[in-house]
């Protein structure tokens, strides 16, 4: 048997990489999401896209207040990360004043919301978690849809405020901050592999999600 040597074995943040990136890749196979960033869905389906993401991030960013003080959640935490109201402003921009009356969860949003109140609260290991997925997307991911979205739907800032962290001037050295935080949390190599499968989880809460969406697809389809 050959022990790794912990000063070359990897991170924790490595290990989550590594044994979450078939879920991560399962999830980016979306019809709906690869169909809206080439410009073939209506803007509706955006807006569609963004309301529920907007009921994620709502209970999100509340467990993060409810755990501020804890910890293992607060190097986590900033304001600068922040999307709700970003969510709200792009979701008043694409629908109107009256936006909120026309948002309703669907069944796997639902199931995600309902994840996050289970976990999200008072498992300070789960919140990050599911903050790890949702802001390190952001700003990876998130940075390129935004740019293909500009160019599919010709957005500039207004209905792309979700992906614009305007406090954070260099996203890589904020990403490495973040994952060197991630190797530094206190967490048990148990809690490790239960905040690993929460990742996990998190991914295929976010691909039902997509699916959802996808199963009305016809309906935006730019005619």
């Amino acid at each position: 048997m050959t022990l790794l040597d912990p000063a070359t074995a990897p991170g924790f943040a490595e290990r989550i990489k590594v044994q979450t990136d078939d879920a991560h890749r399962r999830t980016e196979q979306s019809r709906f999401v690869g169909d809206l960033l080439a410009g073939k869905l209506t803007p509706a389906a955006h807006a569609a896209l963004l309301a529920q993401t907007y009921l994620v991030y709502r209970t999100l960013e509340d467990a993060g207040r409810a755990q501020a003080d804890d910890p293992v959640v607060a190097p986590f935490l900033g304001t600068e990360l922040l999307r709700t109201a970003p969510l709200e402003a792009d979701l008043e921009f694409l629908l109107g004043s009256e936006w909120r009356d026309q948002v309703t969860a669907l069944p796997a949003t639902a199931r995600y919301v309902d994840r996050l109140k289970e976990v999200a609260y008072d498992w300070p290991a789960g919140f990050v978690a599911h903050h790890y997925i949702r802001y390190l997307g952001d700003l990876s991911g998130g940075q390129i849809i935004r740019r293909m979205l500009e160019r599919a739907y010709g957005y500039t800032t207004d209905g792309l405020r979700f992906y614009i962290f305007d406090a954070i001037e260099k996203p890589k050295l904020y990403k490495d901050a973040y994952r060197a935080k991630l190797d530094a949390a206190p967490l048990s190599d148990d809690e490790q592999q239960r905040f690993i499968d929460e990742v996990n989880l998190a991914y295929e809460l976010n691909g039902a999600l997509f699916a959802d969406l996808e199963a009305d697809i016809d309906t935006y389809l730019v005619k």
